[in-house]
């Protein structure tokens, strides 16, 4: 799992969690890196060109999430 660097901002946090391979929800970023909106970060990203791949997970009860990983 991607360990983050203190004193980054939250979207270079994600952004260096994406390139180095790893699938993010929005859970796993608010526990990571205190994100509590991974959405708009993404959408920033995918202007700046980045190839982001959004899966959507369901679980038995209903609820479903996002999860996001970059395409290489």
């Amino acid at each position: 799992m991607y360990k983050p660097v203190k004193n980054k901002s939250q979207a270079i946090m994600v952004r260096d969690a994406l390139l180095a391979g790893a699938k993010l929800t929005p859970l796993t970023a608010l526990n990571s890196f205190g994100c509590f909106r991974l959405a708009p970060i993404i959408c920033l990203m995918r202007k700046e060109g980045y190839d982001i791949d959004t899966k959507m997970v369901s679980r038995g009860n209903g609820f479903s999430f996002a999860e996001y990983s970059l395409i290489k």
